[in-house]
């Protein structure tokens, strides 16, 4: 069980907080500092390392090494940023990283109308209302997102990339899904066998949220498309990273079957566990992570992780703001730790009912 947790002063949660935190062992973590493209300096990740271990916590996932748009677009450029690519999944190896998630989302990371929505406990959560989302286009929604993130950066929406996004929006309007997915299999292709040589475990994040928005293509969004990535290249160290959330937020979407079938073939890698409660189709709010607070049967999550010997890495994922809490919108201490707690107490239970059999 790890926290995500940024580093330099751009979180409001401690290495000390976390390590308080019951059954926590360690932090996924990243170098937001390092433009997309660039290698993560090997000197840069040792000093990250020792700052996480002096707390007594593991470095052990990163998130995220972002993909250069020239990599998705299959520029001629590409090999170029595959090379920094390559070059990072060795650094990260040398200071004992074991997993790497990572997304394939062109252009937009992920897309909330709302950073902070006021639910009917009185805490606050993001929130998505589709329709909101489709009359922004992305720069108004970048520029409310940067109001409302209370100084934080916010992953995916790096300043670097916003002025590209009207010509990059351009640009995937007119390729096809089927050009997308062969520029997909190019890169596995080329950094897979590095990911085997180093012993780190490629976790592709689902698309958020998984439904087409501003005619950009969408590929991980259900069992079909999962199927399909997987088999663009066969290696263990292709799997995913899987988001109840992401995912989730499609009703159609069976999120213990999905699991059952993944996990149970070795290709998880990583679990980001969290609920939503949907309001429509595609309108759905973060909720806290008890069953009874959204649509998803967490129970029935947690036991398709177990009864497959899940043995990766689980977060909790985004969380409400609670008790007067200010901090990254998602990224509180308070409600991740309780959700963090609950998913360890069903994985205890399920557990010793093994054993009572």
């Amino acid at each position: 069980m790890i926290l995500r947790w940024f580093p330099y002063g751009d979180d409001s949660v401690t290495l000390e907080q976390i390590k308080q935190t019951p059954g926590v062992s360690g932090v996924a973590t990243c170098l937001p500092k390092i433009p997309v493209g660039e290698v993560w300096p090997l000197d840069v990740l040792e000093e990250l390392k020792k700052e996480i271990n002096e707390a007594r916590l593991e470095m052990e996932v990163i998130e995220s090494v972002n993909i250069h748009e020239d990599i998705k677009k299959g520029l001629p450029s590409r090999d170029n940023y595959i090379n920094n690519y390559i070059k990072t999944i060795e650094n990260l190896s040398k200071v004992g990283v074991k997993i790497l998630c990572y997304n394939f989302m062109p252009v937009i990371d992920w897309a909330r109308s709302e950073l902070a929505h006021k639910l009917e406990d009185g805490s606050y959560a993001m929130a998505y209302r589709h329709d909101e989302v489709v009359k922004m286009n992305p720069s108004i929604m970048a520029d409310v997102m940067a109001q409302k993130s209370r100084g934080y950066s916010l992953p995916g929406w790096e300043p670097e990339r916003l002025e590209q996004m009207a010509a990059d929006i351009e640009f995937y309007n007119n390729i096809t899904t089927e050009e997308y997915w062969e520029n997909m299999k190019y890169f596995l292709d080329a950094v897979i066998p590095y990911a085997e040589k180093h012993d780190i475990q490629m976790a592709i994040h689902p698309d958020d949220p998984p439904w087409p928005l501003y005619g950009l293509p969408k590929v991980i969004t259900n069992a079909e498309n999962i199927r399909k990535f997987l088999s663009l290249n066969s290696s263990k160290y292709n799997g995913l990273t899987l988001c109840t959330g992401s995912l989730g937020s499609n009703i159609n979407n069976d999120m213990a079957e999905i699991i059952r079938e993944f996990s149970g073939e070795g290709r998880v890698h990583f679990a980001h566990i969290r609920n939503l409660k949907h309001l429509s189709e595609k309108d759905f709010d973060e909720s806290a992570h008890l069953s009874q607070c959204g649509d998803l049967d967490m129970f029935e999550i947690v036991k398709a992780f177990n009864d497959t010997d899940f043995d990766g890495y689980i977060r909790p994922d985004h969380g409400r703001m609670i008790w007067g809490e200010k901090a990254r919108p998602g990224y509180g201490l308070y409600d991740r730790a309780i959700g963090a707690n609950y998913i360890l107490g069903l994985w205890e239970a399920l557990e010793k009912m093994k054993k009572m059999k």
